[in-house]
């Protein structure tokens, strides 16, 4: 059989010298894992091209966790681009896996990372090159299980009747057990649907087929989940979580690609999850509790994984890398370390309220490139509003001390459309960036201004689940729009750089990321009308969605801006981060009042809920400073 595969590789050859990237579909890379002769097999798919998804984390952990297990492979699949996917389907050529080039409907498992909510169509068109029917119901018994997880499976509703079970939560355990339960139900002869059905008693695990769809009212836009009769499905799906962090391995990566990727340097996950409670912000419910690696497993990490790979940058990830309470000592651990090599290290942007000139030098290396801080909001109402819980003094202090250190460019990002917006927040924004230019003239030397440029980013609010902002509809578009002229004519200085999100693209996440089952007829109609690769820009149309739209009778505006009522049924609610309802309640009641909540990790617990519910507490490893 393994022959057999290799040769399907011989079908793609041919189409490699018309294609663009063709070391997107090239195998053998360094570091691959392979075994050929395992009794199960899965295949873990990125939907997207190979130099977008080869980085990801998630991917890269569970492909090792997996093939580290006796009897079970794993490889990888990613989206062909649409060049060499329509050239595949002029040639009946299945889509194919990466190490041993077998089709993806003869695994045992086929496994889609949800990385965001525009990846939706590109599901449907992996199933279709692969020849696996679309629909979960049309399956049959010699069909892959096809399962799902990742940061934005929180509301899967939307991709319910496609994917038979969604993992929720770490994956670390959980894909193991899951892996486990299909190899043993397959063994046994059960058919297709029980073994299906037997996975909804793994912690976690949220199997579609066993809910049913149930309205609060006639009237009710979107329906939410309920456990069919006798089905034995929980009410609620929890999350998975990994208590002991610390025992995980902190290396991802063991495949070093021949071609250039988007994030391309070795990365060292330093930190999981995030308290500071900025009520926008998914991930920072998603991700708690807060767990730190210790300063010692790190740097030993980052020397191992050097060594194995041979990047020449290393990446300290996590949400906010900065919050480590041993980020400093680890960089300068690091940095000696490193002297000499050519080896930088790179971590995500620092926090304006405990921005350090020193730790930003130890990241730099000695060069000055730019500097990025979130500051979210125009106004410090609005960043009360929002919880972010930085001033404007803080920029003020930040700016002030970069430039002094040497710094010329800084880009700052903020975001439009968040509750209670008035014209006085937009206009904030052109306000502090044109102060920031102010900063900068007074501070730099008169020889070296030309080389100061102020850059600011602003993405629109898209509400999403198990936030205190799940209630709230996004700004409609033209509104969006005319702010987003009103922040153009509002800025001053000529060395401010303004870019702002498209106001499509965001209406069309904020429909996926609102609605319920009830729109999966509409993914499934704008892919068939040719919505594919949503993410990139040279792709998107949002005339194909609101073709789609019409064709099943959906309002894109209205599931997109229309607000939910506190206390009524929502189409996520049967799967949880463990976050407890009346925390968001509460907190979305304190935003209104423009009252600020502390991070959990820095005073005590401020009853998000989520530790008890799922058996889980912060681990801070050093002091906080």
């Amino acid at each position: 059989m393994r022959a057999a595969y290799e040769d399907l590789f011989h079908l793609i050859e041919p189409l490699l010298q018309g294609v663009e990237k063709p070391s997107r579909y090239i195998d053998h890379e360094w570091g691959a894992l392979s075994k050929p002769d395992a009794r199960f097999r899965v295949c873990l798919v990125y939907p997207d091209t190979y130099e977008v998804g080869l980085p990801n984390q998630g991917i890269a952990i569970l492909y090792r966790i997996l093939n580290a297990q006796e009897g079970i492979s794993c490889e990888r699949g990613y989206l062909p681009w649409v060049d060499m996917a329509d050239a595949m389907r002029s040639r009946n050529i299945p889509l194919l896996s990466l190490e041993g080039a077998a089709p993806l409907a003869s695994f045992d498992v086929v496994g889609f990372h949800i990385p965001h909510e525009m990846a939706a169509t590109n599901y449907l068109e992996t199933l279709d090159l692969a020849g696996i029917p679309l629909l979960s119901a049309e399956r049959g018994e010699d069909d892959p299980i096809i399962i799902a997880g990742g940061p934005s499976v929180y509301n899967p509703e939307p991709l319910a009747p496609y994917i038979d079970a969604f993992l929720v939560g770490e994956g670390e355990e959980s894909i193991v057990e899951v892996a486990r339960e299909l190899e043993r139900s397959r063994d046994e002869g059960l058919p297709r649907a029980e073994r299906v059905a037997r996975l909804a008693r793994i912690a976690g695990t949220y199997v579609p087929s066993l809910y049913e769809v149930a309205y609060d009212s006639e009237q009710a836009p979107h329906g939410h989940a309920v456990p069919r009769a006798d089905s034995g499905a929980p009410a609620v799906v929890y999350k998975r979580v990994i208590a002991d962090f610390s025992a995980t391995d902190p290396i991802a990566q063991s495949v070093v690609p021949y071609t250039e990727l988007v994030h391309d340097r070795l990365s060292i996950e330093v930190l999981r999850g995030c308290a500071r409670g900025c009520r926008f912000c998914q991930a920072g419910i998603t991700y708690r509790p807060v767990r730190e690696r210790s300063a010692d497993q790190i740097v030993a990490a980052v020397a191992r994984g050097l060594e194995q790979t041979g990047y020449d940058e290393v990446s300290l990830t996590s949400l906010s890398t900065t919050d480590h309470s041993q980020c400093e000592c680890v960089l300068d651990r690091l940095n000696e370390r490193l002297a000499g090599t050519g080896i930088s290290v790179s971590i995500p942007s620092q926090r304006l309220d405990s921005f350090d000139p020193e730790l930003a030098e130890a990241v730099a290396g000695g060069k000055r490139g730019g500097l990025t801080f979130a500051v979210e909001a125009g106004s410090q109402r609005l960043r009360d509003v929002i919880n972010k819980n930085v001033t404007e003094e803080d920029l003020d202090r930040a700016m002030r001390a970069a430039f002094e250190a040497g710094w010329r460019r800084c880009k700052l990002y903020f975001m439009m459309g968040l509750p209670t917006e008035t014209d006085e927040d937009i206009v904030g924004i052109a306000r502090l960036a044109d102060h920031v230019v102010e900063l900068a003239r007074e501070i730099v030397p008169k020889d070296q201004r030309g080389g100061v440029s102020v850059s600011i980013s602003v993405a629109v609010f898209v509400p999403k689940s198990h936030t205190p902002f799940q209630w709230c509809g996004q700004l409609e578009r033209d509104e969006v729009k005319r702010r987003q002229q009103l922040l153009l004519h509002s800025v001053r200085s000529r060395q401010v750089r303004v870019s702002y999100h498209d106001a499509d693209v965001s209406l069309l996440e904020a429909v996926l990321s609102r609605g319920g089952r009830d729109i999966a007829p509409l993914i499934l109609e704008a892919w068939r009308r040719g919505a594919r690769f949503d993410a990139w820009s040279e792709q998107f149309d949002l005339d194909r969605w609101r073709d789609a739209a019409s064709a099943c009778g959906i309002d894109l505006d209205r599931v997109a801006c229309e607000p939910y009522e506190i206390g009524q049924h929502l189409p996520w609610d049967h799967v949880s981060p463990g976050v407890s309802p009346g925390f968001l309640e509460r907190e979305y009641r304190r935003a209104a009042q423009a009252e600020t909540t502390p991070d959990c990790t820095r005073t005590s617990c401020t009853g998000c809920g989520i530790c008890p519910r799922l058996g889980a507490e912060n681990v801070i490893e050093g002091e906080r400073k």
